[in-house]
């Protein structure tokens, strides 16, 4: 399977994350990016996707991720079918932002039809635990295996359905035909 790791930083940190995260995987094709140089049409439903991405400021995203969700803002691409999951970063001495830039890209990619896999992994800057390594970590709980099989099982259904709709459909106006393989896949 492909898979996009996407981060997006103010200081380097989720840039190293992203990196050890794609090396857990690398029984996959794996591209790492960031996300400031990352065309939005790059986000390709075949793909699973990694957002590893920081918090800065008053609990806002980091710098190198703002032009990314600016894009997917003024363009507002359906992503429905798009998987992924997040890694955030943030300092829990920030109480009320604690991790937010992550829960951002998460809202933003949910809201455009996006379905988040797995734990949000937050890492907090105020432990002892590495985030690398805690990236590495959290790579391994994903479900990517899992992941490849709902696509196939849904690309089956999918081909069933449409073959019931033939079979039913048959001789019916082609307009009318339509009709039902619209509302089918509501």
């Amino acid at each position: 399977m492909r898979i996009v790791v996407l981060f997006g930083s103010e200081m380097g940190t989720a840039e190293k994350v992203a990196e050890n995260i794609a090396a857990e995987m690398s029984g996959h094709e794996v591209t790492v990016a960031d996300m400031s140089e990352f065309d939005i049409t790059g986000l390709d439903t075949a793909s699973f996707h990694i957002i590893v991405c920081s918090t800065y400021g008053a609990g806002d995203l980091p710098t190198g991720a703002e032009p990314f969700f600016e894009t997917l803002e003024a363009h507002r691409p359906d992503l429905h079918g798009l998987r992924f999951a997040v890694f955030g970063l943030g300092d829990s001495v920030y109480d009320n932002t604690f991790n937010r830039g992550g829960e951002i890209a998460a809202a933003k990619l949910t809201a455009l039809g996006g379905i988040q896999i797995g734990e949000h992994a937050r890492h907090d800057a105020s432990t002892d635990i590495a985030p690398a390594a805690m990236g590495r970590e959290w790579a391994r709980t994903l479900e990517i295996a899992a992941e490849q099989h709902y696509r196939a099982t849904t690309e089956r259904t999918r081909e069933a359905q449409d073959r019931m709709v033939q079979q039913v459909t048959e001789g019916l106006d082609e307009s009318v035909r339509e009709q039902l393989y619209a509302d089918i896949r509501k």
